[in-house]
């Protein structure tokens, strides 16, 4: 019926009740919305309710503000949260990397490819060993450094950057450095870290041979949100591939870093699609 030119996306969170679904679907046939695909979820657990509607206005004209002003009703009823997402306009999302280059070009190329649908408008990392990548794809590139002295600086021009972008979205692909208390507060549910376990895992440098000096038989990645709890975050995504004791260490860390850029991609995806709702320290994805 549509193309994500014409097509919006509705995203609900509210304390769950009976009646959300048909207040919600009957609003949308009242405005002459067609519903492309809806789904939604009760979780007994926190006593919430999530969901994510695609819709397309059936005679090709959508006035935001008069969405809201008949919407507002509903969402003052249920106590919702709520977003109406315009599929045409396209995530900004800004990449952070260290050394490792993996990530990095695979979300670049599916970035060029269009298998994402995204912006990049930069690039930032504390060394210059991925500035050649940046320049042939044409996205501006930030250097810069940090020590244990220029950290605080770091962060706040980093920060700046974010803010200076309009970035919608902060991808840590493979960025070696740990990010404070109030960066992640100030960026709370904007901020993508790939892992290089299937967590737990093998913490600080040279995990896989960590993992293969015990000799693991299962390897793997996880994309989580970025909380002051380091690598703790909710999880978004997770991928795992099987290994023995054939493997060596270097054969390990390629089999992981397929799994990164893997896990990750699937990661910003969905987020990107407004399929992820946090929920406490745990994520509801709606697919």
């Amino acid at each position: 019926m549509s193309t994500p030119d014409n097509s919006f996306i509705l995203t609900v969170d509210c304390p769950d009740t009976i009646g959300i679904v048909a207040a919600v679907a009957g609003f949308l046939s009242e405005q002459g919305l067609f519903v492309e695909e809806s789904a939604h979820f009760g979780d007994r657990d926190t006593g919430r309710f999530f969901m994510r509607t695609v819709f397309t206005p059936e005679g090709g004209h959508y006035s935001r503000t008069a969405f809201g002003l008949g919407f507002e009703a509903i969402a003052e009823r249920f106590g919702m949260n709520w977003q109406v997402y315009d599929r045409k306009v396209r995530p900004r999302v800004l990449i952070m990397a260290s050394r490792h280059d993996h990530c990095v070009n695979d979300l670049l190329y599916r970035y060029r490819t269009g298998a994402l649908p995204i912006d990049v408008p930069a690039i930032i990392s504390n060394h210059l060993d991925l500035a050649g990548l940046a320049e042939w794809h044409r996205v501006p590139y930030y250097h810069i450094p940090v020590t244990p002295e220029t950290k605080a600086a770091a962060e706040a021009r980093m920060l700046e950057i974010c803010e200076d972008t309009r970035a919608d979205l902060v991808v840590l692909a493979r960025y070696m450095q740990v990010l404070s208390a109030e960066s992640c507060d100030k960026l709370a549910g904007r901020v993508i870290n790939i892992h290089h376990s299937f967590l737990p895992g093998f913490k600080g440098a040279r995990p896989y041979h960590k993992a293969h000096e015990r000799g693991v038989k299962l390897i793997g990645a996880t994309a989580h949100y970025v909380t002051p709890d380091l690598d703790e975050g909710p999880i978004i995504q997770q991928g795992v591939e099987r290994v023995d004791h054939t493997h060596s260490a270097d054969d390990l860390a390629a089999v992981g870093q397929d799994i990164e850029n893997l896990t990750l991609a699937r990661a910003v995806k969905l987020h990107i699609e407004h399929r992820v709702f946090i929920s406490g320290h745990k994520t509801v994805i709606l697919r």
